[in-house]
């Protein structure tokens, strides 16, 4: 009977770890649009995603996610999230990366001290550049993830909904 009680703490034991392991991987069958409200869409989960039309229009969200990647992140991140030496390529790690994972640690941040390999990526959960803009910057960066936004400024977008309008001026306050 111990040794039957041992398997079964064993077995459950993996199964909790199992279960803690993240599996999340982003691809182009997991973004597919499943939803659309106002011009923002989601996929078949509820997390915020992107279209791309037929001839290179990009919707208005994956635009604004350029932009403000393109003021705020690309410094350390490199061009189009590419990646440079001192932080990692978010077009590779949003690959595996939840969105709630995603909003978590541009909110609070993160530090990764190992190694001797320092890298530390601030908490932008006050800067209303950022935060205002979180679900813009997660489309931007998972359209470009899952490689159907090539590298660059998009060259065609679909207008700003009035839905986006709306929430800019209420979170930045004017």
């Amino acid at each position: 009977m111990p040794t039957r009680l041992t398997i079964l703490a064993v077995t459950a034991s993996f199964a909790l770890l199992a279960s803690l392991v993240s599996t999340h991987a982003d691809d182009k069958a997991a973004a597919a649009v499943a939803s659309q409200d106002n011009g923002k869409y989601a996929d078949k989960e509820g997390n915020p995603t992107f279209k791309i039309q037929e001839d290179g229009t990009v919707d208005w969200y994956t635009y604004s996610g350029y932009r403000r990647f393109n003021s705020e992140c690309n410094v350390c991140h490199g061009a189009d999230g590419a990646g440079s030496s001192f932080a990692p390529a978010l077009a590779n790690s949003l690959k595996t990366m939840t969105y709630a994972d995603f909003l978590s640690i541009v909110a609070e941040g993160r530090k990764n001290l190992s190694a001797g390999n320092e890298k530390v990526m601030p908490a932008f959960g006050e800067n209303k550049n950022v935060y205002c803009y979180m679900d813009d910057l997660y489309v931007y960066l998972r359209a470009r993830a899952v490689g159907d936004l090539p590298r660059g400024r998009p060259a065609k977008k679909e207008d700003k909904p009035e839905a986006a309008k709306e929430a800019e001026t209420s979170c930045m306050g004017g």
